[in-house]
């Protein structure tokens, strides 16, 4: 065990300064456009200059940006114009706002549980979850490290189900040498404050569809047909547009994200050294895959460690390393949206369209979800961690470790 550095070095934060790489390039844009005046995006030139950016750099015909992840997914629901009652498979392990979406365009979340060392869903645990009424479904690439998309891909094919890809921590993950996002019929991305780049809110919806492409454009726009001949508000639709400060930012922070992929990269290889340790498993990449480290997750056996992630994160609270046992608290049917179904008023809604077998959320259905939840700690990253911040992380958990194994 390295001794403990004498000196705490304060780790960089994302939720400040001190963890976000912002210079004079974002300011620059942002004073361009306030002295235009001009904030909405429907008469700026900013967040289309960032889409047709983005759009480029993942090779992708079509690339809308847009309020926030939550909308980037939101949008790629909305684009396959489900039925009511329609139902999408997807994971119990994230953000609620990848899961409101589906019930917004009033179809059923569907569970499909996942691989307990990467916490991803597979094509077996999602061919499990799907039914006659599955119409999509969304794999999301937790913390980075890409779903196995190979088997993914060609499982959906099979049954021609859309796939959608929500790559909001897989900023410059591959899988195949091809970008998150791009490998689906529909990627969705974050630009929010924690992320790989951000410009605070927002988000990034990618296709090759057109048509899907024109239903995105129309849904962040109020269902309005800008540039139409005779435009209309031609279906239900919300205002999801970005605002050209956000823009601004967005297109000054893209021109950064190799360097802060990089960063993270090299950060990650520095604190795999705690891989060493017994009962401590460093992040598995998937085959063919390459990680991008959104944060950097570990696996503690509680057999070593009494008391397992939440006993390690109290430790290393007392050496100013906050880090996050089981990344969310509960599998999300466990949440009060699922289990009470409490959507629009009393109604319950969508639910009561639901499949009884779709509904039932019973813990011996889902063992790789709870599985990954009880060993998962995540630790904090990005991309100003320097070697001394990584040193001092991984001196941190060796202290911590020593002292939770020594009170076996």
């Amino acid at each position: 065990m390295s001794v403990l550095s004498t000196s705490r070095p304060t780790l960089p934060n994302d939720q400040n300064a001190s963890g976000r790489n912002f210079d004079a390039k974002e300011l620059d844009a942002l004073e361009h456009v306030l002295a235009s005046g001009t904030l909405t995006s429907t008469k700026g030139s900013y967040v289309k200059n960032f889409e047709h950016a983005f759009a480029e750099m993942l090779g992708v015909k079509h690339a809308f940006a847009c309020a926030s992840g939550s909308a980037a997914v939101h949008c790629a629901i909305a684009a396959l114009d489900l039925e009511p009652g329609d139902e999408v498979v997807t994971t119990a392990i994230t953000d609620m706002g990848a899961l409101a979406p589906i019930l917004y365009q009033a179809a059923i979340p569907v569970f499909a549980d996942v691989d307990p060392q990467t916490y991803n869903v597979t094509a077996a645990t999602i061919e499990a979850a799907l039914s006659p009424r599955t119409r999509a479904i969304v794999v999301t690439h937790l913390f980075g490290n890409p779903c196995d998309m190979d088997a993914i891909l060609a499982m959906a094919e099979r049954r021609g189900i859309p796939v959608i890809e929500d790559a909001a921590q897989a900023f410059g993950t591959r899988y195949r040498g091809k970008p998150a996002g791009t490998l689906g019929t529909i990627g969705a991305f974050s630009l929010q404050q924690g992320k790989h780049i951000t410009c605070g809110e927002g988000g990034v919806v990618v296709t090759d569809d057109d048509a899907l492409a024109r239903r995105i454009f129309l849904f962040i726009n109020k269902a309005w047909g800008y540039g139409d001949a005779q435009p209309d508000h031609y279906f239900l639709a919300l205002n999801y547009r970005l605002s050209e400060l956000q823009g601004a930012v967005a297109y000054a922070q893209l021109g950064k994200l190799e360097r802060h992929i990089a960063a993270r990269q090299r950060a990650a290889a520095e604190l795999a050294r705690v891989g060493n340790l017994a009962g401590i498993e460093t992040p598995q990449t998937t085959p063919n895959g390459e990680h991008s480290y959104w944060k950097y997750a570990i696996r503690i056996d509680p057999a070593i460690y009494p008391g397992g992630p939440a006993a390690f994160a109290k430790e290393l609270a007392s050496y100013d390393v906050a880090s996050v046992p089981r990344y969310i608290q509960k599998p999300a049917f466990e949440c009060a949206v699922f289990k009470n179904r409490k959507t629009f008023g009393a109604s319950s809604f969508p639910f009561t369209l639901a499949r009884r077998e779709a509904l039932d959320y019973t813990p011996s259905r889902y063992p790789g979800t709870y599985e990954a939840l009880a060993h998962v700690l995540v630790l904090p990253l990005n991309e100003r961690y320097e070697a001394e911040h990584c040193d001092y992380v991984v001196q941190s958990i060796e202290r911590a470790a020593a002292l939770l194994e020594a009170g076996r």
